[in-house]
């Protein structure tokens, strides 16, 4: 006898098991790379506006050719992968970009090294939301937001590798090698390609009933599944894979209260990678210093991401966000007002955990508003617009340095863009709460 079995059912309804911590774990690999790349960039800036002799506009801007090639990688990886699925588009990106980021290290001049990271920016923008698609379908609902948030923060861990690296190489070897080492994460293609699942949503969208009984059979091994059986994803029909989407179900204003949380939220995250280590340094910190500084915001990051996340399945994503963003504008406020060191470093911490922490709370929160159909176009394109905001970020900080205004003023102007987002948010929550209330008024 045939049997019918919703996937997104069964994911909810059984414990959170063994595979799917493969899947967890195989994705916070791949953002671990992910973050070293990005956040490698803030640790070698100084040593680059030395050897090169660049002004605090040109340093900024090419700081952006990463983030450029981020946005255009966001945006069409995103919609891509709705079409080749989760896997490819993941594979593809993280070759694009550790092979670019290599490449990097034999850069000469600064248009070779421009050329080389926005190429490398691509395969970033583009793992990013397939990556968190992927974990999204895989964790059941009760604990989406901390699955995602936990495979999440080993972009952070990225970050830290990045700047725990970087205090003992740069000043001995120089910023090269900081590149090479991106040669070593590519061993990790074999185990990519074998371990890590397609999206159960998308074979089964596609017909490939077979492919899927056989992953569905390594999240619930109890149920014995026969060849009759047909396994379907309550999302799976409906809505195609286009922008216009994003804006049906009465889901404008919710959609755009998070675009412009994630180009505020992504303008902070690269403005402080980018320039805190250079801006502590002229401040008097030594180069050592400085760097700690980049650990304290990535490590920062990791932890609220992972609070954020438990906290979020506990009273609800939006109402989180809000809280961070108020704590990241007063923690990014608080910074310039010469702190004596272990307090400034704490300020970071926190600055790092509502910043880097939140972007990831972003990205669940935009999972978590779109069905599977147009998921990763929703996160593709919200990650797209913020990563606008991201190039906004080095530049906007090398002109304003540029202008040599005191540096608490600096952290002043630094700190708006987060009262924004908590502004943003506050309307996407109580847009959302009201959406809420209707369904459930229909419903009953």
């Amino acid at each position: 006898m045939m049997r019918t079995i919703d996937v997104n059912e069964a994911i909810d309804n059984n414990p959170f098991g063994r595979f799917q911590w493969s899947v967890v774990a195989l994705c916070a690999l791949l953002l671990i790379v992910d973050g070293y790349d990005v956040f490698v960039a803030g640790t070698v800036l100084p040593t680059l506006i030395a050897e090169w002799g660049l002004t605090k506009p040109q340093a900024g801007a090419l700081q952006a050719w990463a983030l450029f090639g981020m946005m255009f990688g966001a945006l069409a990886f995103g919609s891509l992968a709705d079409r080749i699925g989760r896997k490819k588009g993941i594979a593809i990106s993280f070759v694009l970009f550790t092979a670019s980021t290599l490449l990097t290290g034999f850069a000469s001049s600064p248009d070779q090294f421009k050329i080389f990271r926005f190429i490398a920016g691509l395969g970033c923008g583009g793992l990013m939301p397939n990556a968190v698609a992927l974990m999204n379908e895989y964790a059941p609902k009760r604990l989406r937001s901390t699955i995602v948030a936990l495979m999440f923060s080993g972009y952070s861990v990225g970050g830290m590798v990045a700047a725990g690296l970087g205090i003992g190489m740069i000043p001995q070897y120089g910023w090269k090698p900081m590149f090479f080492i991106a040669a070593l994460p590519l061993l990790m293609l074999p185990l990519v390609l074998w371990k890590l699942p397609e999206s159960l949503g998308f074979l089964i969208r596609q017909g490939q009933q077979e492919k899927a009984r056989r992953i569905y059979a390594k999240i619930d091994p109890s149920t014995r599944l026969g060849n009759d059986d047909m396994l379907v994803f309550t999302e799976t029909k409906g809505a195609s894979a286009s922008v216009a989407e994003l804006f049906r179900h009465q889901r404008t204003l919710r959609t755009l209260m998070l675009w412009v949380a994630f180009f505020c939220c992504l303008l902070l995250v690269y403005l402080l990678s980018s320039w805190l280590p250079k801006v502590l340094q002229e401040a008097g910190y030594a180069e050592r210093a400085s760097l700690v500084s980049l650990f304290s915001l990535n490590f920062g990051g990791m932890v609220g991401a992972i609070a954020g996340g438990w906290l979020g399945d506990r009273f609800g994503l939006p109402k989180v966000v809000v809280g961070f963003f108020v704590a990241a504008a007063l923690s990014i406020a608080l910074i310039g007002f010469n702190l004596p060191a272990g307090l400034l470093f704490l300020t970071i911490f926190i600055a790092g955990a509502t910043t880097i922490g939140t972007q990831i709370l972003l990205y669940a929160s935009v999972a978590q508003l779109y069905n599977l159909s147009v998921r990763s176009t929703g996160l593709g394109w919200a990650s797209g617009v913020g990563r606008i905001g991201a190039i906004v970020g080095p530049t906007l900080g090398g002109v304003l340095l540029a202008q040599q205004l005191p540096l608490q003023q600096n952290f002043l102007i630094f700190a708006i863009p987060a009262a924004v987002s908590a502004l943003a948010m506050l309307v996407f929550t109580i847009s959302n709460a009201r959406r809420v209330d209707a369904v459930l008024l229909a419903a009953a």
